[in-house]
């Protein structure tokens, strides 16, 4: 361990990052950046062609940093895990996405771990980032490693700790957001403090593996109860004829004990969509009925419907049928100034719009195409001429970049669910949760 920990210490051990996407190419480049050699390993042979292109395709990556590192030979990418020879540390990044009953799949998870299995060596740490149920490190990683003879926390190294992604934001990136860490045991800990401490400012070390878990699950489950609260918020205001817009300001005033969430067309991202869900099928297999958390996601699931409800609500007022209208959505992303589609409430409002046989189409300045049903749809112009070629807007997604007011100008009929309008008065404009 001692020979591990000044490796690690003087940057001489080579970090290794599975999975080289919104959380993986990050990480690998700022761990490129403190001047330790890099290797990157995904299955995705373009991704990796890119990569040691020193292309770059993430948004919070910056162009000259990952050009840099493969230039300086800091940086390399491979789809081949028997470079796991060569790695002293590794850091684990795949999807965990769920699957059509809402039940965790952590196949890619599995798929990283069996190739771990095949070349683990004395002297590794391995760390698990791709958020999961708690239990997980422990339950399945754990055997893998010790399966080989090895034994954890005296040969190699296990700990947990969750990625806190949040992509687009100007203020919060890699480095500069607290990094919570749990390790097997005290020197898996030592060793993943060292290695983290080279990128991250502030480290939060935890007693266990689990606690890391239910960390990452807890930050994203509260975001998703309150979200859910103001959703179903927004969804009475309508009916009490109150704007609940003005309702969430005012609260906001209050200088303690309120957070201001917002409503808008349900749940976006890899992570608020998703993690309470790992949360509340690990209580399933307990005998214990998370509440709170089935409670938010049926009210968040709903939101899209609700959104179409609106649309079709606004046609009729025009003398129109949803089905035959042209459909504009603003924004697929699922949060705006950000390219990530992830999860995006506007898929499901497109989905739902084309069931009932409307024409949907949509624009994006940051995406440029989206999969519909296997077929790649194109984002089209956003211009007058374009504008008045649709039966109804849709604000799906409040790009900074979009001009409302020459949007409101030009459309016939706009479905606000972001407040981007909050500023005009105009009685073609319906906006979720204001009494329209």
């Amino acid at each position: 361990m001692q020979e591990l920990l000044k490796k690690i210490e003087t940057k001489e051990a080579v970090f290794g990052v599975i999975g080289l996407g919104y959380v993986g190419l990050p990480l690998a480049v700022e761990f490129a950046n403190a001047g330790m050699k890099v290797i990157g390993i995904d299955v995705d042979e373009e991704r990796v062609a890119k990569i040691n292109r020193g292309e770059n395709f993430i948004q919070d990556v910056d162009d000259d940093e990952l050009a840099a590192a493969v230039k300086n030979g800091k940086l390399a990418a491979t789809t081949d895990y028997s470079s796991l020879r060569h790695i002293d540390a590794l850091s684990i990044a795949v999807p965990t996405p769920l699957n059509k009953t809402k039940d965790p799949d952590i196949s890619f998870i599995l798929q990283v771990n069996e190739q771990i299995g095949k070349y683990l060596h004395k002297d590794l740490v391995v760390i698990l980032e791709s958020t999961t149920y708690p239990g997980t490190t422990r339950e399945l990683i754990l055997p893998t490693l010790e399966s080989t003879g090895l034994r954890v926390g005296k040969d190699v190294f296990l700990l947990f700790s969750p990625e806190r992604v949040d992509p687009g934001n100007p203020v919060y990136h890699t480095e500069n957001t607290p990094k919570v860490i749990g390790g097997m045991t005290e020197s898996c800990l030592k060793l993943g403090v060292a290695l983290y401490s080279h990128v991250f400012e502030k480290l939060v070390p935890v007693s266990s593996p689990e606690a890391a878990e239910l960390a990452k699950l807890l930050e994203n489950t509260f975001r998703s109860i309150n979200i859910g609260l103001v959703n179903e918020m927004a969804m009475m205001c309508d009916r009490l004829g109150v704007d609940v817009w003005e309702v969430i300001d005012a609260a906001a005033t209050k200088p303690f004990g309120f957070m201001k969430f917002t409503p808008g067309p349900g749940l976006g991202g890899h992570c608020i969509p998703i993690d309470p869900h790992y949360l509340s099928w690990k209580m399933r297999t307990l005998n214990y009925r998370a509440r709170f958390i089935e409670l938010a996601g049926e009210i968040n699931a709903e939101m899209p419907n609700y959104v179409v409800d609106l649309v079709i609500e606004g046609l009729n007022r025009q003398g129109k049928s949803v089905k035959g209208s042209k459909i504009l959505l603003l924004g697929m992303a699922y949060k705006p100034d950000i390219d990530d589609v992830r999860e995006s409430p506007a898929l499901d409002v497109h989905a739902l719009l084309k069931t009932r046989g409307a024409q949907v189409d949509f624009n994006d300045p940051y995406v440029e195409k989206v999969r519909f049903d296997g077929i790649y749809a194109e984002s089209v112009p956003l211009d007058e001429a374009t504008l008045s070629e649709y039966d109804c807007v849709v604000v799906t997604t409040n790009h900074k970049v979009y001009d409302m007011d020459m949007i409101a100008k030009h459309a016939r009929l706009i479905i606000d669910t972001r407040n981007s309008t909050a500023h005009l008065k105009n009685e073609n404009i319906i906006r979720l949760g204001a009494a329209g």
